[in-house]
């Protein structure tokens, strides 16, 4: 199956170290990073998981779910936090998906077998309030995820639902946004009274909204 940005995000049913969840369901109306990792008991995936597992409460303060995946037995996963926990610090907090079947993965397109054809790769769909994919970003196993990129691109994606803006090369939360070209200058005045740079009539640079 492919998923494109703008689908619908598959709906599944899976056991995880939470127990069983409907994907939908479980999420609501929040959004979620659905993310896979390679195999459990792997270094990069020991790391990747610990960190995801520390910025719970940023998460939270964006009203996103966090949950992880591989083709592991829950069993397995339960005996790897253990492992998490002793050598990143912290325990994962959030539900891990035991997809022994590869169904989960593979209705999402995770295993890509030119690279390896029983191992998930690093995906990562960041899937909105309304179950709508927003965000895919495909690592090799070998490389470990920037999970810092995965909050700025989720700040991006809920400020720009939210105004008619779109954010440059490198933004970050607080920096200065882009006017949509799509929304003339009277309309501009409208909504950015304080007015804005305008360095070319395509690229009208403003202060963030709040």
């Amino acid at each position: 199956m492919s998923i494109q940005l703008g689908d619908t995000a598959p709906d599944f049913t899976a056991d995880t170290t939470e127990g069983e969840i409907s994907f939908h369901d479980w999420k609501k109306d929040s959004w979620a990073v659905l993310f896979s990792h390679p195999k459990d008991f792997t270094p990069v995936c020991t790391t990747e998981l610990g960190y995801t597992a520390k910025l719970k409460d940023e998460f939270a303060k964006r009203n996103v779910k966090v949950i992880g995946l591989s083709c592991d037995s829950i069993e397995d996963h339960e005996k790897w936090a253990k492992d998490i926990e002793e050598t990143q610090g912290q325990l994962p907090n959030f539900p891990m998906i035991g997809d022994a079947d590869q169904k989960v993965a593979n209705e999402y397109g995770m295993i890509h077998p030119n690279a390896n054809d029983t191992m998930t790769v690093r995906s990562v769909f960041v899937v909105d309030a309304n179950d709508k994919v927003r965000l895919m970003i495909t690592y090799p196993a070998s490389t470990g995820r920037n999970f810092d990129e995965i909050i700025r691109v989720i700040d991006s994606l809920q400020l720009t639902d939210g105004h008619k803006v779109a954010t440059p090369v490198n933004w970050k939360q607080g920096d200065d946004v882009i006017i949509v070209p799509a929304l003339s200058n009277d309309e501009a005045k409208e909504m950015f009274p304080d007015g804005w740079d305008e360095q070319k009539p395509y690229l009208r640079v403003v202060k963030q909204p709040s």
